[in-house]
Formats: C-alpha cells, sequence, structure tokens
C-alpha cells in the first residue's frame, strides 16, 4: 500500500494548502515520488489540467512543487460557487451539475466512489500521497456523509496531522477543542499536530507544547515559522483578495486597477504583475470607485457573468470605467470581463440563471451567446501588437462575435482570440495565465508606460517552493510524519 497522509486544519485559512505544497516539494527532495490530493475543494481558482479538465488552483500548484503535470485525480471534486447558495459541481474535471448546497449535502456520499478511484490511481504511481483536507473536521454538523475530512479519512485508511495557526489565536484552544468534540473514532484517526505560521521565538511555545501533547496523547510534528515568501505563490482562493486592497507594490510606473467582482475567477492571471517593481496592483473592492490615475482597467474572470455585470453597475463601475476611456485610460477584459465589455449577453439556455438577454457595457462592438459546452483547454499563442509568444489555458463557456473580433488580441494555432476597438484602447481575451509569459508581460507592461517586466515568474514560483520546502525541513520533523503516512491502517 502507497504511503499516505492526510493534513487536516482547525479551521479554514490555517495553512494546509501551503504546508501540503511545501510538504510535496520537500519530499521531492528526499527523493520521494509524491503526489497531492484533495478529496473535495471549492474554489472559483481553478487550473487546466493535462487531459483537458480542471481543478483547484492549490492542487495544480502542489503539482509542480512534485515536478508532474497536474491531474484531474488530483482534486475529483471541485465546487465552484455560483450564488451564496449554489455551486457547479466538477466530477474529475468535467462540469457534472449545479446544484444548492443543501441538494449536494443530500447527495454527496454518491461521489465517494470517485473520489476512491481518484485516491488509487495516484497510488499507483507514488511513493507518497499528501492529502488535503477542507474546511474543519470540527464542523460536526457536516460530519454524516463527509467526503472531504474524516469521512474520506476512514474510507481511504489513512492517517490524519492537525494544523493549528497560532497568529489567528486560541491555537491550543482549538486544537485540544477539535480533539475534544469530533467523536472517538476519528480522534482515534489524528497521530500528530502541527503549530503554523509562528512568528517570534519559537521556544516561548515550549510549555504550550508540553501542555498540548500530554493532553492530547499526540505528538507536535513541528512548530513551524511564518513564511513572508507565501505571498509569491498563488492563492486559493478569493479570500486571498479580502485581506488587503493593495496587493502589488513597486516603482508604480503602471497602476492597474482591478475591480473585485462578487464571483472573481482565476485571479492568479494577476500574479504575475504583483512580482513586478514598475507595477502598482490595485483591487478594488465594492463599494469603492475605481481610481481615477489607473493607467489599465482589468476586468477579471467571472463565474457567474451576468450576474458580476449587474453587480458591477450596482456599483458605479460602469460609470468610473466610462470616465476611465474617455480620459484615454486602457481597457483589458479576461474571459468574463471581456464578454462584460462588449454590447450584449445572451443566454437562451439559462445557464447562470434565467434565460434571457443583457446589455453589455458596449465599450466593444461584440456580442456573447452563453452555450453548455465549456473550452478547457492549454494554448500556444502570440499576441498580435507585440508579436510576443504567449502561454495560457482557455476556460469558458460561450461563443463571441461581432466587428471588433476583426482586430484579434491574440491567434492561438491560427485561429484569432479575443477583439479590440479600433483604436486598441480596449480589448478583450479568452486567455487566462498570460501574463506568466515573461517577455510578453514586459512587452505589454511597456506600452503602458513601464519600462518592461524584470521579473522571471514560473523561476520565482521555483525558487519558492524550495525556500519553503528547506522552511519545512527545518521546522518540522519529517521522518514523523513519513511514519506515520506509512503505517496507516
Amino acid at each position: 500500500m502507497t504511503a499516505a497522509l492526510m493534513l487536516q486544519g482547525t479551521g479554514s485559512n490555517v495553512g494546509k494548502s501551503l504546508i501540503t505544497t511545501g510538504l510535496c516539494r520537500a519530499y521531492v527532495k528526499r527523493g520521494l515520488t509524491v503526489r497531492p490530493f484533495k478529496p473535495q475543494n471549492m474554489s472559483n481558482n481553478a487550473a487546466v489540467t493535462v487531459e483537458g479538465g480542471e481543478i483547484g488552483r492549490a492542487q495544480a500548484l502542489q503539482a509542480i512543487a512534485c515536478g508532474v503535470e497536474p491531474s484531474v485525480d488530483m482534486n475529483p471534486i471541485l465546487l465552484k460557487p455560483e450564488t451564496e447558495t449554489g455551486a457547479q459541481v466538477v466530477v474529475r474535471g468535467v462540469r457534472a451539475e449545479t446544484l444548492k448546497a443543501r441538494a449536494y449535502m443530500a447527495k454527496r456520499a454518491t461521489y465517494l466512489p470517485a473520489i476512491l478511484e481518484s485516491f488509487a490511481a495516484l497510488g499507483e504511481s507514488a511513493d507518497l500521497v499528501l492529502v488535503e483536507g477542507a474546511g474543519s473536521p470540527a464542523e460536526i454538523n457536516l460530519r454524516n456523509d463527509d467526503i472531504a475530512n474524516m469521512g474520506f479519512a476512514h474510507a481511504a485508511g489513512i492517517s490524519v496531522v492537525l494544523i493549528g495557526d497560532i497568529h489567528r489565536g486560541g491555537v491550543m484552544a482549538s486544537i485540544a477543542g477539535t480533539l475534544d468534540i469530533i467523536p472517538a473514532e476519528d480522534t482515534a484517526q489524528i497521530k500528530a499536530f502541527l503549530i503554523n505560521n509562528f512568528h517570534g521565538d519559537v521556544s516561548l511555545f515550549d510549555e504550550g507544547k508540553r501542555w498540548l501533547e500530554d493532553n492530547c496523547k499526540i505528538p507536535c510534528a513541528g512548530i513551524i515559522p511564518h513564511f513572508a515568501s507565501a505571498q509569491r505563490l498563488p492563492d486559493e482562493d478569493a479570500v486571498a483578495l479580502e485581506d488587503a486592497r493593495l496587493t502589488g507594490g513597486g516603482a508604480g510606473k503602471v497602476k492597474i486597477a482591478v475591480p473585485r467582482l462578487s464571483r472573481i475567477a482565476n485571479f492568479d492571471d494577476l500574479d504575475p504583475l504583483k512580482l513586478e517593481e514598475d507595477v502598482h496592483l490595485e483591487i478594488v473592492p465594492p463599494g469603492t470607485a475605481l481610481p481615477g490615475d489607473a493607467d489599465l482597467v482589468l476586468i477579471p474572470g467571472s463565474k457567474a457573468t451576468v450576474s458580476d455585470l449587474q453587480d458591477f453597475r450596482a456599483q458605479g463601475w460602469d460609470i468610473d470605467l466610462a470616465a476611465h476611456i474617455r480620459r484615454g485610460g486602457k481597457v483589458l477584459g479576461l474571459c468574463a470581463g471581456y464578454q462584460m465589455l462588449g454590447r450584449k449577453l445572451h443566454d437562451p439556455e439559462g445557464i447562470e440563471g434565467p434565460a434571457g438577454s443583457a446589455d453589455g457595457l458596449g465599450h466593444l462592438d461584440v456580442e456573447t451567446v452563453l452555450t453548455p459546452e465549456k473550452s478547457l483547454e492549454r494554448v500556444d499563442a502570440v499576441h498580435l501588437a507585440t508579436g510576443e509568444a504567449v502561454v495560457g489555458y482557455e476556460m469558458h463557456i460561450g461563443r463571441t462575435e461581432g466587428p471588433d473580433c476583426a482586430h484579434a488580441f491574440a491567434s492561438i494555432n491560427g485561429t484569432p482570440d479575443g477583439a479590440a476597438a479600433l483604436n486598441g484602447q480596449i480589448q478583450g481575451t479568452y486567455l487566462h495565465g498570460l501574463f506568466a509569459s515573461d517577455a510578453f508581460r514586459a512587452a505589454y507592461l511597456e506600452a503602458l508606460g513601464g519600462s518592461g517586466g524584470g521579473a522571471n515568474y514560473l523561476g520565482s514560483i521555483e525558487t519558492t517552493l524550495d525556500e519553503l520546502a528547506d522552511h519545512l525541513e527545518r521546522s518540522v520533523d519529517l521522518d514523523l510524519l513519513l511514519n506515520i503516512a506509512s503505517t496507516a491502517k
């Protein structure tokens, strides 16, 4: 049986994804073949896999940490929220259905066989599978038919390490409390705990560590100091965008404003821009006007285009955008942002809600018809204005046509993509991940008035993953974790 270990948290956002990613790279550096796995993820930040499916962005990053291509088996169930109470259900990379939360809860146990099949498939080619939980096992109101935490751990027969974030406060209570309130059979599955995000002198927690070990009857596998360089890695979900309004700095020769759509998707498109010293990237929250001094307004992707278009107007951003254009500012729409910039959005089959049509922002002479078929493909393209190569991916529903498509943004294998106004001031494209191409990003920023990009984005990710692995090697008992993984019942 392949060694496997599950990392669960005392709550959301305690560092499960980051620690799993770092452990993937740390064990690879020790010579093991490692694969990441998350039974169920909820995120609108998705990646296209080698099979042409989609998984959570966190698992795609973990695949990079393992030195392998991302696969649909690494995240067999992906929930992509479309409303406050409903989400699209993606099963092994393919959209299966859209369900309200209560309907999904009633049905989720039926997905367990597919989850276990994916888990077994990964184990066939790995020495170690590192499994990331979702939320917290302490959510005992969700325990029946669970497939994301202890329900999966029991079904797969793997042990668990519990992670607490000391920077959030109350870490001793969160660890001891979790073990106290979960069922006894779940408590028995937890073999160690980790303390994450420690600031300052780690020895100050010696007494707390002893108390937890004595009272919880499991060992501490490590106390992990805060890893500041985590900001250079892609974030898993939009919670990160709520933490700070300004997400990029530097000399700020080029100011880019990004409205934070309520169902923003694939916002890792912005990550390469955050590394550029010439870029001042501002994520504009609801209730705040788009800044009047922006060089570029970038409208990102969305999981609910028509709904977010309505919200865009409700925020008054349509007025701000029109003023920005009158001042000569540039506009770029990515995927749903591209669709919003057109004259009309048609949803004849009611894919995003009641069937019908909506007026777009009207800045591009194009119209979009939403269709059930989804484009999921990695692509090699050429940006027509600069001639620079772009490596990216498509992840969208809908077909966009109109006069401005004659002024394409890019060429994908000889096929035009996107559209632009005649003067080039307003542009749209279906390409995601385009700013990760260094030469294109440099040329694009130079056209906006910058001195050109200087960052090696993919190189920065690799360097940061190595630094994270070394960080965990120093602070975590990797031998203990490996022993726990190898002796699962």
